[in-house]
């Protein structure tokens, strides 16, 4: 009896042992690291992103909103694993990654639609502003320097503005929410076209600089007959009154997910790159000064643990993720870009 005994306990003690060794040799999921630096316009719905793919990819993506200029340059020389911009490459930024990265190109990935705003901080002015892009470009060139100039006040009849000072904010660091803001004043005036022109950084006529979309929207806070640009997020987060934009159709249109949209539906055309501008499109409820904003994706990986989490990602970034956009005013890319992205996917090895 002792002997059956032991015999029925060394087969439950085997049986037990055998799960054990079973399960430790299944493979566990480890979880996988990626970095990423760029664009302050997209960086709350990155986050966003970010934290709710953690658990579903078993990836621990960490994104330093530094500015469009700072990601480009970080992905160039491979500090991290992916960038972000709100300014489409040139030729030349792609020239430059394919000499530092022995041949092998860099991808661009739109990933949701946006729009800069003209905030302002008008003691008792209360209403929304109507601004012509004679306006916004005569103040950001500094010939129009007083709330109550005729190019101002003819758009805004009935509102009564002050004879003070106009208090000009821009970006200090190279920004692709400042990127599309000059693309837009190149466009709606040759004189900025000649004198400034369009990038992520330029030489301002006038005007204070501030660090990144929030740190624009704190200046303009505290600085009373200030107007900045900032990306649409941040002018609602922090309560900022925001003008509409005489757009190229001549209406006055303000910047929400029907507008952005409607910006993005003007579009002719998606190039095979994805490398587009949508700013000043004309139509019925454009708004003027809309973009996309792009990841910045090496096209070639030496950690394929990485690059399997960066593709996944991206898959469900451009389809599950385009669920959660619009909850963070920004706009869905449209059906027939994701499916021409869903193709560039396996372009990445």
């Amino acid at each position: 009896m002792r002997l059956l005994g032991l015999t029925r306990f060394s087969r439950g003690n085997f049986a037990a042992a055998a799960v054990t060794v079973m399960a430790a040799a299944l493979p566990m999921t480890a979880q996988v690291n990626l970095t990423g630096a760029g664009a302050t316009f997209p960086a709350p719905i990155y986050q966003k992103w970010f934290s709710d793919y953690q658990s579903i990819g078993h990836v621990q993506i960490n994104y330093q909103a530094i500015g469009s200029g700072g990601g480009i340059k970080s992905v160039t020389e491979g500090t991290v694993d992916f960038g972000a911009s709100d300014a489409a490459l040139t030729d030349a930024q792609i020239q430059n990654f394919k000499d530092k990265h022995n041949g092998h190109t860099i991808l661009l990935f739109p990933t949701v639609l946006g729009a800069a705003v003209p905030t302002y901080n008008i003691p008792g002015v209360t209403q929304q502003l109507n601004f012509t892009p004679q306006a916004l470009a005569g103040i950001y060139l500094g010939t129009i320097t007083k709330w109550n100039d005729k190019e101002i006040a003819s758009a805004n009849p009935g509102v009564k503005l002050p004879s003070t000072d106009i208090v000009v904010i821009h970006r200090s660091e190279g920004s692709g929410t400042t990127y599309c803001w000059t693309d837009y004043l190149s466009k709606v005036s040759p004189e900025w076209k000649s004198k400034v022109g369009k990038n992520a950084s330029v030489d301002w006529p006038t005007g204070l600089g501030a660090k990144g979309n929030d740190g624009v929207a704190g200046l303009l806070k505290q600085q009373a007959g200030s107007i900045g640009y900032v990306e649409l997020i941040y002018a609602v987060q922090n309560h900022l009154p925001f003008g509409k934009v005489k757009n190229a159709s001549g209406e006055f249109v303000k910047a929400d997910l029907a507008s952005v949209t409607a910006a993005a539906g003007a579009l002719k055309e998606m190039p095979a790159d994805f490398r587009v501008s949508i700013t000043n499109e004309t139509g019925k409820g454009v708004y003027p000064i809309s973009t996309f904003t792009w990841l910045l994706v090496p096209s070639q990986w030496s950690d394929q643990g990485k690059k399997n989490a960066m593709v996944s990602f991206l898959k469900w970034a451009i389809t599950t993720g385009q669920n959660s956009v619009e909850a963070l005013d920004y706009a869905k890319l449209p059906a027939s870009v994701v499916a021409k992205e869903q193709k560039q996917i396996a372009d990445i090895q």
